[in-house]
């Protein structure tokens, strides 16, 4: 059963909504002003949103603005129940990101209708991208399917790359936004002494390059393939600006399949400047054996002086850690393949 938030300060209208919605075989929850619904929202949040625009606390306008910028409500249909018909009220709530209004007294049909649409467009858009190209595709050829988008480009390229060619080099501009098809890439970037050092190992399923193209800047490190064949999708920058600008609907999964990788970048960057070496070679190590358990595998095949990078220290070091680890009974090395035998205790290092 499909939840519906009602935040709305006029309790006969409140009331009747609810009586309308359960009727019809939504779950309702209510709230009779802006401050008590955004806590509502981001405590359990709702399938979709009606909202008023008008509130004693916190306006509806001010309910959008909090709600689009948590990850956990961002992607939530919010329709604004308005008794004004004014045209900088509707311009106002679109540039926030509404999905839709609703001018009172309304219409049971229209009311019910409206819902049905929105929570049918955002249940497909949820169900289209699965982290493949072809999920990717589809989330683009749906997104076609919204007014404001439908000049998106079918210009969709792919490119095949050879091991250690360059995709793009730091302090290059941007074009595109990249899908990984197949292979494996290494987002790199170099000190003031010439040293490369590797700072993210992405396969398959991930994107890359979007930070430089949301940011309008050029990109702050450089992407290497790491393997022969690696193939990339190619989005081209006025196609992805669009996804990520243009629709509250799709911009607010996008934000989702994107962030995928930040966490695990910031974990990354506090691993490297506070954790003494053991413990930098043990996390690399778990981090890879963790997306090799994905792809079903359970080897890892890094060259040390990959590893040296990611870890952001010596080759030497890496090696004296690893040996180290095999004595300690936390890994097996055979043929320079890695296979993780206790990951308990990897994880559980101190120093």
């Amino acid at each position: 059963m499909k939840k519906i938030l009602v935040i709305e300060d006029n309790e006969e209208v409140r009331e009747t909504l609810a009586e309308i919605l359960e009727l019809s075989g939504y779950q309702v929850d209510t709230a009779k002003d802006g401050a008590i619904g955004a806590r509502k929202a981001l405590d359990a949040p709702p399938d979709i949103i009606l909202c008023d625009v008008m509130m004693p606390k916190l306006d509806g306008f001010g309910v959008l603005n909090i709600l689009s910028k948590k990850q956990e409500t961002a992607d939530i249909p919010f329709v604004f129940l308005t008794a004004k018909a004014d045209k900088n009220d509707f311009r106002r709530g679109m540039n926030l990101g509404a999905d839709d209004y609703i001018t009172k007294p309304f219409y049971k049909d229209e009311l019910l209708q409206v819902i049905e649409t929105r929570l049918k467009k955002s249940e497909r858009l949820k169900k289209v991208f699965d982290g493949t190209e072809t999920g990717l595709s589809r989330f683009i050829d749906e997104a076609k399917g919204y007014e404001d988008l439908k000049k998106l480009s079918n210009d969709r390229k792919t490119k095949t790359f050879k091991g250690k060619e360059v995709i793009f080099f730091e302090g290059d501009s941007p074009k595109y936004l990249y899908f990984i098809k197949s292979g494996k890439i290494k987002l790199t970037k170099t000190n003031e002494y010439g040293k490369e050092l590797i700072i993210r190992v992405l396969e398959k399923g991930a994107f890359i390059g979007y930070t430089a193209l949301i940011a309008e800047e050029n990109y702050t490190n450089g992407a290497v393939a790491m393997k022969d064949g690696t193939e990339l999708s190619l989005i081209p920058k006025g196609d992805f600006l669009q996804l990520f600008l243009k629709n509250r609907d799709v911009s607010a999964r996008l934000i989702k399949m994107l962030a995928n990788n930040v966490i695990d970048k910031e974990e990354q960057l506090l691993n490297l400047a506070y954790s003494s070496v053991r413990k930098r070679v043990a996390n690399a190590v778990l981090s890879m054996n963790e997306q090799q358990k994905k792809a079903g595998q359970t080897q890892i095949i890094i060259l040390r002086d990959d590893l040296a990078r990611i870890v952001g220290t010596a080759k030497e070091s890496v090696i004296r850690m690893l040996t180290e680890f095999k004595e300690d009974g936390y890994i097996d090395i055979t043929d320079g393949v890695i296979t993780v035998l206790d990951g308990q205790r990897l994880k559980a290092m101190n120093c």
